[in-house]
């Protein structure tokens, strides 16, 4: 058995920290400065992790090289099985037309690029997030940018930037979920604090993307429509997550917050055309005025429909407990680590959702979208093993960072570096979001940062007398910022509106707005935390 240790290097819990940080250190800068593309970068970074394991913390090289794997394995299954088939889906609605009959339909709400950036990414993506997450909605909705002609960099910013306030309860509430089962507080009480954490963010990342857009002049124009859908998206996710279920709050949302947008007069407004010449610099379709047949555009609402379907009868109880029992449980070969307190780990067991998992949900999904809009099942397969394809850089990227971000957690370093943060007493509240941006920074996914913290924050909260709940939702209301800077979410970004290699140039474009919103968390729980803003905590 291997038991971790917090304070390996020279005794000192300061100096393992730093230590510890040197792969997630690694990632960013060869994808900032060096400028390296994401697959690449990973791969070194997961090199670096596993030097740091070994010859740091201590770990056997065969139980570092098995943590890596099964890391590897669940950045394959769930999350890539999520996102290639959730791109499958798109795929097939690309190759019968009936994305550009959406596209078009979308175009149709409002020739203003400031509000179709509020409609197609902010709630648009919300809906995708909400049904699919890890990636998903930053790739389609930065092609569907791009096609209303979007310059593609501003497309990629514009998808990042907005895929953040709906985050917390994406993939049908899966990092919420996560969080109350690593950190043994009752779901209601966790959805509840995070649904009074992120609907703020909802408030403000509708300004700012019509910002993003159109400078100056795109929020002094269009700020009532940005600010009815954010504050009917932030009602909608408050109220879905404190009193309904936190597995439907982020649809109702998307769904809330678009019919609030388009009820604005200001957002069925024509642009005016030097709005439309300044934004639209990229590429238009031509096909964007060609009127469709009613029964076509609601078969290119199909696929959307029939993924909200499944995931709700899924949410069935009897549903849900008959999908559950084909999870397969099992010891984790070549791993028997211990924390520091000599307790096993949970990374020892390792569990597969074959069948109840959003993967296998968006799959059936996708079978009965086929279907519907008339794809043969040769070509649907044919469509599948394109997507992987497409897909393979990404793949590469999200497996090995999944693997640096086991091996991490499994040697110590991650609760090295937590236990650090802890030390921070008092200020532990201002911190306590940045170690959620910093676990979503490495692995991409608000689940998987609340499997690293979740369990540490609740710890390091009762040692300095701060609330369990508050910190445990900090640490998902804080990782949402940190998607929009993720090695996978870049690649993602960049390969769907064809800037591969250009991660490192994306970065720095959305680093300066992960860090100012998580500044403004930051505040918020720190509020929270106070009788400033304690009144809000249940």
């Amino acid at each position: 058995m291997f038991t971790q240790q917090l304070e390996p290097v020279a005794d000192s819990l300061g100096l393992s920290a730093l230590v510890a940080t040197l792969p997630l250190l690694t990632v960013l800068v060869l994808l900032g400065a060096v400028r390296m593309k994401a697959h690449l970068a990973g791969v070194i970074g997961l090199a670096v992790a596993v030097l740091v394991a070994w010859l740091a913390f201590g770990m056997p090289l065969g139980q570092t090289a098995s943590s890596a794997a099964q890391g590897a394995l669940f950045g394959l299954f769930p999350i890539l099985w999520i996102v290639v088939n959730a791109l499958w889906v798109y795929r097939m609605t690309v190759r019968t037309r009936h994305f550009d009959i959406l596209r078009r339909s979308f175009g149709r709400l409002s020739d203003d690029p400031r509000i179709q950036a509020l409609v197609v990414a902010f709630c648009f993506g919300a809906l995708l997030e909400a049904l699919a997450g890890f990636g998903a909605p930053v790739a389609i909705c930065s092609v569907m940018l791009v096609a209303l002609g979007f310059d593609p960099v501003r497309a990629a910013v514009v998808a990042l930037v907005a895929n953040t306030a709906p985050v917390a309860f994406g993939a049908m509430g899966t990092p919420v979920v996560t969080l109350a089962q690593v950190t043994g507080l009752p779901l209601d009480t966790v959805a509840t604090v995070v649904g009074r954490q992120t609907p703020l963010l909802a408030l403000v990342v509708p300004l700012l993307l019509v910002v993003l857009v159109d400078g100056r002049r795109g929020l002094r124009e269009t700020w009532a429509p940005a600010l009815a859908c954010g504050f009917a998206f932030a009602a909608a996710q408050f109220a879905a997550s404190n009193y309904v279920s936190a597995q439907l709050a982020d649809i109702g949302a998307a769904l809330i917050g678009a019919a609030a947008l388009v009820a604005v007069p200001a957002a069925r407004r024509p642009a005016a055309e030097p709005v439309r010449a300044a934004v639209l610099t990229g590429a238009r379709s031509e096909d964007l005025d060609q009127d469709d047949a009613r029964p076509e555009v609601l078969r290119a609402y199909a696929p959307y429909a029939l993924i909200v379907a499944v995931f709700s009868l899924a949410q069935i109880p009897a549903v849900k407990d008959l999908l559950a029992k084909a999870t397969r449980t099992f010891d984790w070969p070549f791993l028997n680590v211990a924390d520091p307190t000599g307790k096993p780990v949970g990374g020892n067991m390792f569990a597969l959702p074959l069948v109840s998992t959003g993967g296998t949900l968006v799959l059936l999904a996708g079978v009965a979208t086929a279907a519907v809009i008339g794809v043969h099942a040769r070509v649907a397969v044919r469509e599948w093993v394109a997507t992987v394809h497409e897909l393979r850089f990404a793949i590469l990227t999200v497996t090995s960072v999944l693997a640096l971000a086991y091996v991490m957690n499994l040697s110590g370093q991650a609760a090295t570096i937590g236990h650090y943060v802890a030390a921070a007493g008092a200020g532990l509240a201002f911190l306590s979001p940045v170690l959620g941006w910093f676990g979503v920074a490495v692995s991409g996914s608000d689940t998987s940062a609340n499997a690293l913290f979740g369990a540490l924050q609740v710890t390091a909260a009762k040692e300095s007398g701060l609330s369990p709940e508050l910190l445990a939702a900090a640490n998902s209301s804080g990782g949402v910022l940190g998607k929009m800077i993720s090695p996978q979410n870049l690649t993602i970004a960049c390969a769907a509106v064809g800037l591969a290699g250009k991660e490192g140039d994306l970065l720095r474009k959305v680093l300066p707005w992960s860090l100012g919103l998580l500044l403004v968390m930051c505040l918020i729980v720190v509020g929270q935390s106070t009788a400033v803003l304690g009144w809000m905590l249940p």
